[in-house]
């Protein structure tokens, strides 16, 4: 199991919030010195479509989530602690059944 951060140090957080399907996956992106980006975010009980420009690695600070990559019909469960990765140019669907999966994403490239 990978270890989640629990902070960040030293970067900029931009305030206004990434929005996304009438409010079911809020975001708010940090920019750090390095020129990374990440997001810190929250998803609500549903079921979300997301295409990637860069690769991105997804991990879960708090609660569930399903993830199906596009062309591909493996479920794949992650919670608390777990990390998974998608594919730059790619598409995933993301479900959470009950309460909330707050994450991390990193993009990677």
């Amino acid at each position: 199991m990978a270890t989640i951060p629990t902070q960040f140090a030293g970067v900029t957080a931009l305030t206004k919030a990434n929005v996304y399907f009438d409010g079911g996956v809020i975001s708010h992106t940090l920019l750090f010195p390095d020129g990374s980006k990440k997001t810190l975010g929250l998803i609500r009980p549903g079921k979300y479509h997301f295409n990637t420009g860069a690769p991105e690695r997804m991990e879960v600070v708090a609660g569930t989530c399903a993830v199906t990559l596009d062309g591909q019909t493996a479920v794949n469960v992650y919670g608390s602690g777990q990390t998974f990765d998608i594919p730059g140019n790619w598409g995933f669907a993301i479900e959470v059944k009950a309460g909330l999966c707050e994450y991390i994403c990193s993009f990677l490239a």
